[in-house]
């Protein structure tokens, strides 16, 4: 589809329009309605400078292409975008990994996507191609609207462009294993998070808990040798990581079985400084104990009321049942800047509405 035949239709839309790319994020949020606007057929890097370490892309570009791109000059997305399996084959798309703003394991050490992103070019409700950003960290004076589509679930607009922040891959990883309970995992992650150490990435469960080194040869051994644990060989650690930011790993097929069961598999966004909280059901934790997923049967009321005691927040990550609502209910000041927000870049209301919250 061509850019005037989108803004065609985005200028005249009046009922309910659902992006998507390949569909495989539509479980996340509030049930997608609408007609379906696919972007697959905006595919395509548009510009690549590995020296000035950006990149720009079409949205409906395989997630999996760009990265392959990347690779081929060592580089990567350092925030580690989760790649789901998608409804029409693939494993995201760009604009999806930008609408959804979801990070990986690094996101604590290197940023999420929102940090990474330079531009964006979007079509808003009259059908007109807005471009913000650029292709530099400091090109923004005043409201930085790129970085805003970050995690808007497609309500302010059809992203159709990304320009993107890329880094180097390191030149050394290492991954150490340690036999903690969680109160002594939490301890020793916000110990070590005041001390000049290259941890990129952190994961706790079971007992266990698993710390991925990453930056030059002699930090890494250096660090190795100075926090001990049992080292864990790269080829072994890889698919361990790889399983993490892909929620294809063994706690998140066991929350999957257990959410078809009926119980619920939130992700608790808290101060890394949070002590272990007593929630009934399975707890991981990353982030340098920032993020937790909990899968458990308790009531959506208790989970949100133990996050926000403690100054965080739970968004229902999968259930069969989001009755309760996914994200955190907003404040009324807040739900008010919400809707002028989307009224402004929306002001039919077709864009994906409810993804985010039902009356949005």
């Amino acid at each position: 589809m061509k850019f005037d035949d989108l803004q065609a239709r985005l200028r005249d839309a009046r009922a309910p329009l659902r992006f998507t790319g390949h569909g495989s994020k539509d479980f996340y949020g509030e049930t997608p309605t609408g007609e379906v606007l696919s972007t697959l057929s905006l595919n395509g890097v548009t510009a690549y400078e590995p020296s000035e370490l950006f990149v720009s892309a079409l949205a409906g570009t395989p997630l999996a292409d760009v990265e392959a791109l990347l690779a081929q000059h060592h580089q990567r997305f350092a925030f580690e975008p989760p790649r789901f399996p998608g409804g029409s084959g693939g494993q995201g798309t760009v604009g999806g990994m930008v609408a959804a703003g979801l990070s990986g394991p690094s996101r604590a050490a290197l940023g999420s996507v929102r940090d990474h992103v330079l531009g964006a070019v979007v079509i808003n409700g009259n059908g007109e191609l807005l471009h913000f950003g650029g292709t530099v960290m400091k090109n923004v004076a005043g409201f930085d609207v790129s970085r805003a589509m970050a995690g808007s679930l497609g309500q302010l607009g059809l992203i159709t462009e990304v320009t993107l922040k890329v880094l180097p891959l390191p030149a050394a990883t290492a991954t150490l294993r340690f036999e903690f309970d969680q109160a002594t995992a939490l301890m020793a992650l916000n110990r070590w998070g005041g001390e000049p150490l290259p941890i990129e990435a952190s994961a706790w469960w079971d007992g266990a808990l698993l710390l991925r080194l990453a930056g030059a040869n002699a930090a890494v051994g250096a660090a190795a040798r100075k926090l001990g644990g049992d080292v864990i060989p790269n080829d072994m650690a890889a698919p361990f990581w790889t399983g993490l930011r892909d929620q294809a790993d063994e706690f998140f097929v066991g929350a999957e079985r257990a959410v078809a069961g009926g119980a619920r598999l939130w992700r608790l966004s808290l101060p890394s400084t949070t002590p272990e909280l007593k929630l009934h059901g399975e707890q991981l934790i990353e982030w340098g104990g920032a993020q937790r997923w909990v899968v458990t049967p308790l009531e959506p009321a208790a989970v949100r009321e133990a996050a926000a005691s403690v100054g965080g927040h739970a968004t229902l990550f999968r259930a069969l049942d989001k009755g309760c609502g996914v994200f955190t209910p907003l404040s009324a000041p807040l739900a008010a800047i919400h809707r002028r927000l989307k009224a402004s870049f929306d002001p039919h209301g077709v864009f994906n509405p409810g993804r985010l919250y039902p009356n949005l």
